[in-house]
């Protein structure tokens, strides 16, 4: 099943640029408030599953207003990392970040489609992403152009939302997710359909083994997840 953030006469992939155009001016406020600032620990772990990899060039895919790329660099200041992401509001916000930072020599971004990456095979020793996996248009087209971009034994890692399973934490994730997240965001984003695609996407997204099976059909190895915080969020890695 596909979910739309607006319904309208328009590809998946251009409703979601116009989402993240819409809501990039109050984006990073809204992701720190209304997640209580866990996902930057889920980014910091994230990224733990490359810390023997050390790797020297990564990409990093839907990279939005650059939060996952900034803390790529903190993790792995020497590597050069390119960010693509779709929002050219998005990456405008991203920018200013890297500026402030003086970080323009060691982080790139780029306006570009995480499913068409214009890059040469085998060119990234890793490739992340932090939930952007779920707004793919076509899910299996952008997770195997992602192992083309790697080179060799290089690593994927990827950051996405999922569901508790375990009561009362299930419970309380399900009403805050549907009933109290959606309407911070529309007051605070301006966007009414914004905040509420995402708990619809992430209802419908293959989660858990479901999403590991498909990084094995396109040719993933030494596959694996990891829960977060009670599994509202997962970390799924995969090697070339």
């Amino acid at each position: 099943m596909t979910v739309l953030p607006y319904n309208a006469d328009k590809s998946k992939k251009e409703q979601v640029a116009e989402m993240f155009n819409n809501i990039s001016a109050k984006y990073d406020f809204l992701n720190r408030f209304l997640s209580v600032g866990i996902d930057i620990i889920w980014r910091k772990k994230a990224l733990n599953f490359l810390k023997n990899d050390n790797p020297q060039k990564i990409l990093d895919i839907a990279t939005g207003t650059a939060d996952f790329a900034l803390e790529a660099h903190r993790k792995f200041p020497e590597a050069e990392i390119i960010g693509v992401d779709i929002s050219a509001g998005m990456l405008a916000k991203g920018t200013e970040k890297i500026k402030k930072r003086k970080l323009e020599q060691k982080i790139m971004l780029q306006l570009g489609d995480s499913e068409r990456l214009l890059f040469e095979d085998n060119t990234f020793d890793a490739v992340i992403v932090a939930f952007g996996v779920r707004n793919f248009e076509n899910l299996e087209k952008g997770l195997a152009d992602m192992l083309r971009v790697l080179k060799p034994k290089g690593k994927a890692v990827i950051l996405e939302f999922s569901k508790p399973k375990k009561t009362p934490i299930r419970e309380l994730y399900n009403f805050y997710f549907k009933n109290i997240l959606p309407n911070i965001g529309k007051i605070i984003s301006k966007d009414a359909r914004a905040y509420t695609y995402l708990p619809e996407s992430v209802e419908v997204f293959p989660e858990g083994k479901d999403f590991t099976d498909i990084l094995e059909k396109i040719g993933y190895k030494n596959v694996s997840c990891k829960p977060l915080s009670f599994g509202i969020s997962s970390v799924y890695v995969g090697q070339k």
